[in-house]
């Protein structure tokens, strides 16, 4: 099997500059790596609960990419720099994205570094049959 670099239309210099791709693609599987709440140019989002808004835009725009949508999400870890502080702004958020079930399953970890965010959402979807190769 190989493996498919995925990235959204409107892509930032971040993958490039740092070498990495948004998402891969293996099989019927999307591998997305962590979506943080960057402005157009990459710079972080100073508002927190806009930076989670925007991670999760970011998402949805890299899922998008392959043919996915939120619903096709199964695996989700985030990572927070402070989760007693930020879990209720982040639930919120949360409860707008992922209104009913079935829920994907959720790792959250406490960091304290995320290159100048505060927040970051890292997933695994399963690509509909649906979705052009």
């Amino acid at each position: 099997m190989t493996r498919q670099a995925i990235f959204p239309a409107n892509r930032h210099a971040l993958y490039e500059e740092h070498g990495y791709s948004a998402a891969i693609r293996s099989g019927d599987l999307l591998f997305v790596s962590g979506q943080v709440g960057s402005r157009a140019d990459g710079t972080p989002e100073p508002d927190f609960e806009r930076q989670v808004q925007l991670a999760f835009e970011n998402l949805n725009s890299t899922l998008g990419a392959a043919g996915c949508t939120m619903d096709d999400i199964v695996d989700v870890t985030s990572f927070h720099t402070d989760p007693e502080n930020q879990f209720g702004t982040i639930m919120a958020v949360k409860q707008q994205v992922f209104s009913k079930p079935p829920y994907p399953n959720w790792t959250a970890i406490g960091v304290n570094w995320l290159a100048g965010f505060d927040f970051e959402i890292k997933v695994v979807a399963r690509i509909p049959a649906s979705a052009p190769a």
